[in-house]
């Protein structure tokens, strides 16, 4: 089994380092023992995602995409050259714009399935790909898929091999040309940066139409139920009580005057 994993130039949140996002890392392992596995990286630098050698890969293609430009086209042409049983990527990048929506380009572009939020992957006996995919909150579902498929890592899938220098070393960057089609500039993302504001706080039970007079008195109690009530300050204990039990009867918790309160009903024993 052919098994592609498709790497991204991340960031460090700290010191913008160049590091290998922790996803990619963690969809290195979960490829490990299941077939031939290559790193796939578009981009100007190679060097950037050097780091998947010492987390399990022994080779990586570098395609040369101008810094900029969009990779999907170079990644499409290359993945329907090589024709891998199974693509894998992070669900999104590290330091980047993060969009995430690379794996669905590539899968609309390649007409593949896309399984997101994969923890596990392994093969059948029969050639079969068998996903665990995570539905949140600690649900699980199981897939069957036959391949060639592509699918993203979800941060619950194992956490990535034990970084070793040695085979960090050892691993080879193979340069492909780029297709005559070319990447093209990237979509232009329309993002708009403001401070952050509070929401004012809804009050519950506030009426919604009305004048801002009204939604006024409501909200400070001088209208609906809150104003049906007495405020007293310092009262007799025998005003008090008096003014406690005509807001039980009100609610209807105790009877009128003269009346008595129906008896409680018992369970019927059979």
């Amino acid at each position: 089994m052919r098994i592609a994993v498709l790497l991204s130039a991340g960031r460090h949140p700290v010191s913008g380092a160049a590091v290998l996002p922790r996803l990619e890392a963690q969809a290195i392992r979960m490829a490990a023992g299941l077939g031939e596995v290559v790193g796939l990286h578009a981009g100007p630098d190679p060097a950037a995602v050097t780091d998947a050698f010492g987390q399990g890969l022994s080779r990586i293609e570098h395609i040369a995409v101008p810094a900029g430009d969009d990779p999907v086209p170079a990644l499409a042409a290359r993945l329907a050259g090589t024709a891998p049983d199974l693509i894998l990527a992070g669900r999104r990048g590290q330091g980047g714009d993060e969009s995430g929506l690379v794996p669905y380009a590539l899968a609309r572009a390649l007409s593949l399935p896309l399984i997101p939020d994969v923890i596990a992957a392994d093969a059948e006996a029969d050639g079969t790909l068998r996903f665990d995919q995570s539905l949140g909150r600690g649900a699980l579902r199981r897939l069957l898929v036959r391949g060639p498929v592509l699918a993203t890592c979800h941060p619950d899938a194992p956490p990535p091999l034990a970084y070793a220098y040695g085979r960090a070393r050892r691993g080879s960057i193979e340069t492909v040309a780029a297709p005559a089609i070319g990447a093209g500039p990237a979509p232009a993302l329309t993002v708009e940066e403001r401070p952050y504001r509070r929401r004012p706080k809804l009050v519950k039970g506030a009426p919604t139409g009305g004048s801002a007079a009204e939604r006024l008195k409501a909200a400070t109690g001088e209208a609906g139920a809150a104003s049906a009530g007495r405020l007293l300050i310092d009262p007799d204990p025998e005003e008090a009580a008096r003014e406690i039990l005509a807001h039980l009867r009100q609610i209807g918790v105790l009877a009128p005057p003269g009346q008595r309160a129906p008896a409680p009903s018992l369970p019927s024993q059979m």
